[in-house]
């Protein structure tokens, strides 16, 4: 046993981080779903979905307010503090750019809802969904091969997505000839790639922990 897994096996259990890490990106992956469910939804459903969201993205707001209080509380962190306030700032950012995307269909009216837009809130589900299974590896402290192969999966998926965006983006300059229509569907899919960029940036804090610790 190596001696920094020797100080993990003596260190107090953390019962007040990770709890929250854990149900912040759980409500995230909940949200990055009902986005997805959203635009796969007829156009009468989707307010539901974005009302979902609204709902999420708070409730993700008010974990990152309680984990800053907990920062100034706490002497004891399982991991660095810059760390822990990096990571939970990164998950807020994801959730804030999915929000702004419902936003944007519902402010925007947008009918039709493209293969394009559907398939990069799929693309962030993934992602998402890696976030919230790195982060209960990360509770381990001990199995960081698992969180690695994460990280090079959400930067696969990151890359994607802006392929996804820039043939999106050509194809509207292309053949829309509605100017309205033009700013509507860059400005959700804008919002859409900065959610992946921002899961790419929890990924990178992720990975940084787990250098530190491995």
């Amino acid at each position: 046993m190596s001696f920094k897994n020797i100080l993990n096996f003596f260190s107090p259990k953390d019962k007040t981080f990770f709890p929250l890490f854990e149900e912040a990106t759980n409500k995230l992956t909940k949200l990055s779903d009902a986005l997805h469910e959203g635009v796969n939804a007829s156009k009468t459903e989707r307010e539901n979905y974005f009302k979902k969201i609204d709902e999420l993205s708070e409730s993700i707001e008010k974990i990152s307010h309680k984990m800053n209080i907990e920062l100034s509380k706490n002497f004891i962190t399982p991991f660095d503090r810059e760390d822990i306030h990096a990571l939970m700032t990164t998950i807020e950012d994801v959730s804030s750019n999915l929000q702004e995307a419902s936003n944007r269909i519902r402010m925007y009216q947008v009918e039709k809802i493209t293969k394009s837009i559907r398939k990069i809130t799929e693309i962030n589900l993934e992602a998402c969904q890696l976030i919230m299974v790195s982060v209960k590896e990360l509770k381990e402290m001990s199995n960081f091969k698992n969180i690695f192969e994460s990280v090079k999966k959400i930067n696969k998926l990151d890359r994607k997505s802006d392929s996804v965006f820039e043939k999106a983006i050509a194809d509207i300059f292309e053949n829309e000839t509605d100017v309205k229509n033009i700013i509507k569907y860059k400005e959700v899919l804008a919002s859409l790639d900065k959610a992946s960029d921002k899961c790419k940036a929890v990924a990178r804090v992720l990975e940084a922990v787990a250098v530190k610790h491995s």
